[in-house]
């Protein structure tokens, strides 16, 4: 069982950067791939509509992003204090929405964007980004 609990999140202007991070509890959490997913505000909080951020396998060997966020987000983690990071820089305001940390608890060493893939997830932290 792993939990997960996310900080860093916040009002930031457009150009602005934010950085969260999630903590995970578990002694397996450094066998696990780790991905970073968001819902933006006015959509219904239905599980399905949660879209890929960015991803990390288990070493931190490899990243994954989404189209819409590369080049601007870099995700990272530290397997020695159980944390991952997601550093979001030159943020846009369709960045808004609830960031979710999610552990994938799958034997790949792939990193995978699909959403029931992930096992384990936060409660989320709102990302409010103003034009």
């Amino acid at each position: 069982q792993v939990q997960l609990v996310e900080s860093g999140g916040g009002l930031v202007q457009a150009g602005g950067s934010l950085r969260l991070s999630c903590a995970a509890s578990g002694r397996t959490f450094s066998s696990y791939a780790m991905g970073w997913f968001r819902q933006a505000a006015g959509k219904e909080r239905e599980f399905v509509e949660r879209e890929f951020v960015a991803g990390i396998s288990w070493s931190g060997g490899r990243t994954y992003y989404a189209d819409s966020v590369k080049g601007r987000f870099t995700i990272s983690r530290d397997n020695a204090k159980n944390t991952v990071d997601l550093q979001m820089n030159s943020l846009k305001p369709e960045d808004t929405a609830v960031y979710y940390c999610a552990a994938d608890a799958g034997l790949s060493a792939a990193v995978t964007t699909w959403i029931y893939d992930y096992d384990y997830w936060g409660q989320g932290t709102q990302v409010t980004v103003s034009s």
